[in-house]
């Protein structure tokens, strides 16, 4: 699994498809914006995306703004350790994953308890991410850095 990381509207997934992703291998990419407002919708559910989507071991799967994902879980009031364990599960299965975040733990404190609280989990979710993958690449204005 590699993790990309960095700030909002850096170019994260174009660095992806540019520089990780070789012209002969098939990738598909899955966006958790969907899952920021509504967990559950025609497209999928927080109870069975990502960790049942369909593919062979040879597809590169792009899981892109995997802070919506810790969203979700929080909006919905499930279990997120669970939750975080069952994704970090799915990633080791699935070595041709990329998982992209969003760096959103600088700046000014939210004064929302809700918002501090996802700020602080998708953060620690991250590091769980970052120990377990195989290379953390920081993207900032376009240009990728690997610090792992």
């Amino acid at each position: 699994m590699k993790l990309v990381i960095g700030g909002v509207a850096q170019g994260k997934l174009d660095y992806v498809l540019e520089n990780m992703i070789d012209e002969s291998e098939k990738y598909d990419v899955y966006d958790c914006f969907f899952l920021k407002d509504n967990a559950c919708n025609d497209k999928a559910s927080y109870k069975e995306w990502p960790w049942d989507l369909p593919g062979d071991d040879e597809r590169v799967l792009i899981i892109d703004k995997f802070h919506y994902f810790i969203r979700a879980v929080l909006l919905n009031k499930l279990p997120l350790q669970e939750y975080i364990l069952k994704f970090m599960q799915f990633a080791e299965e699935k070595p041709n994953t990329i998982v992209i975040a969003d760096e959103i733990g600088n700046g000014i404190v939210p004064l929302d308890a809700f918002e501090r609280e996802y700020r602080e989990q998708t953060g620690r979710a991250e590091i769980l991410l970052a120990k377990k993958a195989d290379e953390v690449v920081r993207v900032i204005c376009g240009i990728g850095q690997k610090i792992k």
